[in-house]
């Protein structure tokens, strides 16, 4: 893989290549920077951790976190409630149950099991672990778009308990095989997962006890200041003057001329000259950049610029025809695609392919010792946090994974095969779907936890069983559910056993609270869909729906036109000589063949540190978040980016290690209690804000997507 910023790589030949490998002594040995600055290199074994506090708290938070979501999920102005809201409010309500509550032990009869219900002051392990709960509750299940589409736009009929079990497996499938990469992606010091950075940092500026610096900001006060001020803030962009989340300075100098506006517009344009004076535009699309490393930043503005600047013009300003052909197929048209759409279909299928040879070239041999060497990462020494995992507690046993790996994929063969095969996948689909995610898990997991971006496996898992098995758009989204979802839940799994790893929980906790977490969020989120679907009459059909509803499914219409685009016409009306985009195809074989030469370069000078750093992968990805993130917030993201973690990290590291992280809490927690205050105090009952030119949700460039070829005749658009 390639580096982080200000880091030195070792030579190609060397495992993890790109590295920096210090030398530090035995007792604290860690390899990446970015962990010894933050993860302290201590443990305490005697702390409890699943008690009777965490078990309340955790699926508390969880069935909230769950209904809420869902629940105004379906609403026009919907809602999202992060896990980051609950790991805030529940750290003093944990303390106060420790205050209040008995402490006297409790026996279960027969087995002899004790435990209390107040085990002494509330801690950070149980502080972590009930974070858990709630990010399950706060994840969402991607097949009640499923179920979604099925009942409010087909119109069919589909067994409750089939669709109990397809939001259950879909969630849990990823979990069986996530053990089997436990050693390398988890173990490995080198797969240090960036995201878990934020929340370690603010579980530390929430519980340690930090020494103030003279004429500075213990870590807790600072956080407190940010948290305040960004929570203060919020309430400009989101209610009294949201144009100022995306500002274009060329529109609002050429207010009447197409070109400069579509140059101008961070919104529906290029870009050029905008940007966002709030921080929900930079971190609600794509990462947040303070956690991303900043080579992978620099790979991901560079397929931006690409993408953006270079292929995206030359294609469109030269090809109109890329626009609607009325003479087509059936009477009617082929499918067309808009270019920036068609783009995104393209880098899909090169990220992809590129993502296994790089994969494979650069971590080749390290994946393979560490996939032959027992228990052991390297079969060398283990970084300091591994070695306390090792020593202070048991691992879970492989068994765990394998029964999981069997169950959930004998309830999938049974929601797909039983109940009149309502979701149209065979078995042979289900399998198809398990290996492929299977096949992805490990390479997309090594992607993800040294760049902290995921590559998706929706558009390839589409196109497959389109081709397969057309004309059956569940099956299709079925298909891309079992084989998308179970690889990025294999991966959250892995993730928050990182967590876990940093903060030294017991791995067996942390099993038992993801597994029972999953197991009660996707219960509730299907409970919560079905009572909606079934009680409110019109739901999700905007047309049909009394004036002033809200129940509108804003985004679940995207998932019904992807199920007809791929399930009922199919890609081989697409991408192949019976449709317009048979040449994507090339994409494949193009994204395969480009991290060689960067590999054969980075081999051949092994002085020039700058090729090492090149990752392909995330360059052709870069631009996979769009839609629905828009050029403003890849510019925003990336200048934050480069500001936290190449200005501020190389010039001011000590800041950095102290404070760049709990920043990064501190303003998305501020952004999260405002926002939640916002919609149940005002927008609930909706309170707008003052009616002016800064109330609009927009940048003010209504000709940006006006068309710019002759004669061609739009309302609202001056004819060329």
């Amino acid at each position: 893989m390639a580096g982080r910023n200000g880091e030195v790589p070792e030579s190609p030949e060397k495992p993890h290549a790109n590295l920096e490998i210090e030398d530090v002594d035995d007792e604290n040995y860690c390899p990446v920077e970015q962990v010894r600055l933050t993860v302290p290199p201590t443990d305490d074994p005697s702390l409890p951790a699943l008690t009777f506090r965490t078990w309340f708290l955790g699926l508390l938070s969880c069935v909230m976190l769950a209904f809420v979501n869902q629940f105004f999920g379906y609403r026009q102005n919907s809602i999202y409630i992060s896990a980051v809201t609950v790991q805030i409010v529940t750290l003093p309500i944990g303390k106060f149950m420790a205050r209040v509550l008995p402490t006297r032990k409790f026996t279960v009869p027969v087995i002899n099991w004790s435990f209390s219900l107040n085990p002494g002051p509330f801690n950070l392990k149980e502080h972590v672990l009930i974070t858990i709960f709630a990010s399950c509750g706060s994840s969402g299940v991607y097949a009640v778009s499923i179920i979604t589409i099925v009942k409010a736009f087909y119109h069919r009929q589909l067994h409750p308990v089939a669709a109990w079990l397809l939001a259950q497996t879909t969630q849990m499938l990823g979990y069986g095989w996530a053990g089997l990469f436990r050693k390398i992606l988890v173990d490995s010091p080198y797969m240090w997962w960036p995201e878990n950075m934020i929340a370690v940092s603010l579980f530390r500026a929430l519980h340690e006890e930090d020494v103030r610096p003279k004429g500075g900001l213990s870590r807790l006060q600072f956080f407190i200041i940010v948290f305040v001020s960004s929570f203060a803030y919020y309430i400009v962009p989101a209610y009294f003057f949201p144009s100022i989340s995306s500002i274009s300075i060329l529109c609002l100098i050429w207010k009447e001329s197409i070109f400069p506006q579509q140059l101008g517009s961070g919104l529906h344009g290029m870009g050029i000259g905008s940007f966002a004076l709030d921080w929900s535009a930079i971190v609600s699309f794509i990462s947040n950049p303070i956690s991303s490393p900043g080579f992978a930043i620099i790979n991901s503005l560079i397929g931006f610029f690409l993408v953006m600047y270079v292929m995206t013009p030359l294609t469109y300003f030269n090809n109109e025809t890329f626009n609607l052909d009325l003479a087509g197929y059936e009477g009617y048209s082929k499918l067309y695609l808009s270019v920036f759409f068609a783009f995104t279909y393209g880098l899909g299928f090169a990220s992809l392919a590129a993502t296994i040879t790089h994969v494979a070239l650069f971590h080749g041999k390290t994946i393979w010792s560490m996939w032959t060497k027992a228990k052991n990462t390297l079969h060398g020494k283990m970084d300091v946090h591994t070695r306390l995992m090792k020593k202070n507690y048991e691992s879970v046993p492989d068994w765990w994974f394998y029964i999981i790996l069997a169950v959930v994929f004998c309830l999938s063969l049974l929601a797909c095969e039983g109940f009149n095969k309502q979701l149209q996948l065979p078995w042979w689909g289900l399998i198809m779907a398990c290996g492929m995610a299977f096949f992805f898990t490990l390479p997309v997991g090594i992607i993800q936890a040294t760049t902290n971006q995921q590559i998706g496996l929706n558009i390839i898992t589409e196109m497959v069983i389109g081709y397969i098995y057309p004309g059956r758009p569940l099956a299709n989204v079925a298909f891309k559910t079992y084989g998308y979802i179970s690889m990025a839940q294999a991966l959250g799994f892995l993730g928050d056993f990182k967590l876990g790893h940093y903060m030294k929980i017991p791995p067996k906790s942390m099993f038992i609270a993801q597994l029972v977490g999953t197991v009660v969020a996707s219960s509730v989120y299907f409970g919560t869909s079905w009572w909606l679907l079934t009680t409110v009459e019109q739901i999700c059909d905007p047309a049909s729906l009394p004036e002033g509803s809200p129940w509108t499914c804003p985004g679940d219409d995207v998932f019904y036109n992807a199920s007809i685009i791929w399930g009922v016409i199919g890609p081989f009306r697409m991408f192949t000589s019976h449709g317009v985009y048979g040449q994507m195809n090339w994409w494949f074989l193009a994204g395969g063949l480009a991290p060689i030469p960067v590999y054969l370069l980075a081999r051949k000078y092994p002085e020039k540190k700058w090729i090492q750093l090149i990752n392909v992968p995330l360059i052709l990805g870069a631009t996979m978040s769009m839609p629905p993130a828009r050029a403003v917030n890849y510019i925003m993201w990336g200048i934050a980016g480069i500001f936290f973690n190449i200005y501020v990290y190389r010039v001011h590291k000590k800041w950095w290690a102290r404070h760049a992280y709990v920043l990064a809490a501190a303003l998305n927690a501020g952004i999260a209690f405002m926002g939640v205050l916002l919609y149940f105090a005002l927008q609930s009952y909706d309170v707008a804000g003052p009616s002016w030119w800064g109330l609009d949700a927009d940048d003010h460039c209504p000709l940006a997507t006006c068309p710019t070829a002759p004669g061609v005749e739009v309302k609202g658009c001056p004819v060329l």
